[in-house]
Formats: C-alpha cells, structure tokens, sequence
C-alpha cells in the first residue's frame, strides 16, 4: 500500500475509534430535529403554546409548515451550523496530535508529512459527507413524517443541489482551518478562527459583499442572506476554491517546514 494509502486507514481507524466524529453527528441531528418542531410550531402556533413549545408571548417569523420552507430551513442550518460543525471535527484531526502530545512520535515515522496532512483531510472530509448525508436523509424522513404539503420534485431537487454546493465548498474551506490547527498547535487556535470567520461572514453579507468571503459564499447558495443579498457568482466559486487550495498547500508547507519541537 502506497505511503497515503497507510496514512489514510490509520486516520480513518484511530477516528472510527473514537467519540468525537461520532459525537458530531449526534450534535449535528438536531439541526433536521429542531427543523421539524418549527414545522410543528408554524403549523399550529396555538396548539403548540398549549403543549409548552412557544411561550405565550413569543412571535414566528414568516413562514409556513411546508416542504419549500422546511428545506429552504434545513439548508440554510447545514450551511451555517456547518461550518461550525466541521470546524470542530478538522480541530479534533489535526489538533489531537498536539493536544495528545503524540505529534513527535507521528512524525518520527518515515510516511511523508504531505501524506499525513492529506490523510487527514481526506479523514474529515469522509466525515463531513456521511454526517451531511445522515442530516439531509433524516430532515427528508421527518418533513415526510409530518406530511408536509407542498412537496416538489423539481424544487426538492433544486434545493438538494444547492446543500450538496454548499457543503462542499464548506468542506473544501476546512483546509484553513486545518492550517490554523497546525500553527496553533491544538484546538483553540482553528475554533476561534472559525467563529471570527463566521461573524465576518455575517457582517459583510449584510454589507453585500458576502459573495466576495469564502465562508459567506455556502450560505448565499442556499439562499440564506434572501433576495435583496448579492447572489454568488463564478467569482465566488473561484474564490472558495483559490482559498482551499491556499489552505491546503499552507498546511501542507507548515507540517513539512515548520519547527515541530514544540
């Protein structure tokens, strides 16, 4: 088996044995879960506040318990809470090393250091599309469930599409947060990376340049920032794309280059 070959089923066994990923996707289920208890609420605001799931005085926002609305909701969640989730689990893979003080012995081992940083990419990125997958699967299983009218095939598959975008333009950034991981040497360094890129995404969506940021681009796809927000474009495409590979390369440089004797 080729160098990356060995590297990638050690990343893949030491995460199947652990409580993290799995633990993710626990987390991860509430974003179907709690969708469908809005669908609950919006459809029977009254009723709900009797059973205690809306306070008396508690106001919805527009919206009505649909299929459009329930995906149009599940997509914008697995683009934003996304990028959080994810962030978490690329911290874990590439932090846990360092946090673990098992890094020297890592990386007194003759793989390449460029396969190891790619085994572990390939690791989280593996994660992140079964844990998508569950997600969307699950939110299908329960707008079907709670026999949601409005069901579209066209627009079923058109909003499909836009979360498989945007899941993996926010896979593909985790490459950054990879990076950060590596020069922090642990966990805090890519969580409070991802979180001050998230709020910059917030912001200049709101600003109108979110097509322009990375991290704000997955969710202009699904339509989070709504129609008075500059769409993405080719250039935001580029823009996700040109920035992964930055990240990829930099943490590839970094594990290559950089002194690991801390």
């Amino acid at each position: 088996m080729s160098a990356l070959g060995d590297a990638f089923a050690t990343e893949l066994l030491k995460s199947r044995r652990s409580r993290v990923p799995w633990g993710v996707a626990a987390g991860f289920t509430m974003v179907p879960l709690v969708g469908g208890l809005f669908m609950v609420i919006l459809e029977d605001p009254e009723r709900a506040r009797q059973l205690g799931l809306l306070g008396t005085k508690a106001q919805l926002a527009a919206g009505t318990a649909d299929w459009p609305t329930f995906l149009d909701l599940l997509g914008q969640a697995v683009a934003i809470a996304g990028a959080m989730v994810f962030a978490f689990l690329t911290a874990w893979v590439f932090g846990r090393e360092f946090a673990d003080r098992t890094v020297r012995n890592l990386l007194a081992i003759p793989t390449p250091r460029w396969a190891v940083v790619v085994a572990k990419a390939l690791v989280v990125g593996l994660w992140d599309v079964a844990i998508c997958g569950w997600i969307v699967a699950l939110g299908l299983a329960i707008g079907a469930g709670l026999g949601l009218p409005g069901w579209s095939a066209d627009r079923a598959a058109s909003t499909l599409q836009g979360i498989a975008v945007a899941a993996l333009m926010t896979i593909c950034l985790q490459t950054v947060t990879a990076f950060f991981a590596g020069v922090g040497r642990g966990y805090i360094a890519p969580l409070a990376w991802i979180v001050a890129a998230i709020v910059a995404a917030q912001v200049l969506a709101a600003l109108g340049r979110g097509n322009l940021f990375p991290w704000a681009v997955p969710a202009l796809v699904v339509g989070a920032g709504g129609p008075e927000v500059e769409p993405a474009n080719a250039l935001s495409f580029a823009i996700v794309a040109v920035t992964a590979a930055l990240g990829l390369a930099g943490t590839i440089a970094w594990w290559s280059c950089a002194d690991q004797s801390g």
